[in-house]
């Protein structure tokens, strides 16, 4: 019987342990930026709480965008959830550019982009939005001269 509970107790405190190892949390002060995708306008950084956004799989980031920056009309290639954390995110629907058309998301705000919906977005304070969805993750223009990967250097 003793030998049971002995073993009952161990059994309890690995599965403990392992439920820990698989718990995120990650606290502001540990959030690590650096320079935003090369499918984003120059300027932007991101930081990954979890998973990979190149990778197949679930993927959270956050991406700090500076005052005044312009995302141009895209898609992406899966469902776009996004939360705004920081300052106010504009974003408009469709494939011509028109900030008088946007909504205006303040702290809080809640968007759904589903795949191939065609939508832009711009700033024009500082913000952070926090992104989750399933990756990989990939952005396409409507107009290809947008895309910054294919900026002349």
């Amino acid at each position: 019987m003793i030998l049971f509970c002995i073993c009952s107790v161990v059994m309890n405190l690995q599965a403990q342990d392992h439920m820990m190892s698989d718990h995120i949390m990650v606290m502001p002060k540990d959030i690590k930026w650096t320079d935003g995708p090369a499918g984003l306008p120059p300027g932007s950084k991101i930081a990954v709480l979890e998973g990979d956004p190149s990778a197949v799989g679930l993927f959270t980031i956050r991406v700090k965008l500076p005052s005044n920056y312009k995302i141009k009309p895209h898609t992406h290639p899966a469902d776009e959830h996004i939360t705004v954390i920081q300052g106010t995110f504009n974003m408009g629907l469709g494939a011509t550019y028109d900030e008088k058309a946007a909504k205006t998301m303040p702290v809080g705000a809640f968007a759904v982009m589903k795949v191939g919906t065609v939508h832009y977005a711009f700033t024009k304070g500082d913000v952070i939005v926090q992104i989750h969805g399933m990756g990989p993750w990939g952005i396409t223009y409507v107009n290809p001269a947008d895309d910054p990967r294919l900026a002349k250097k």
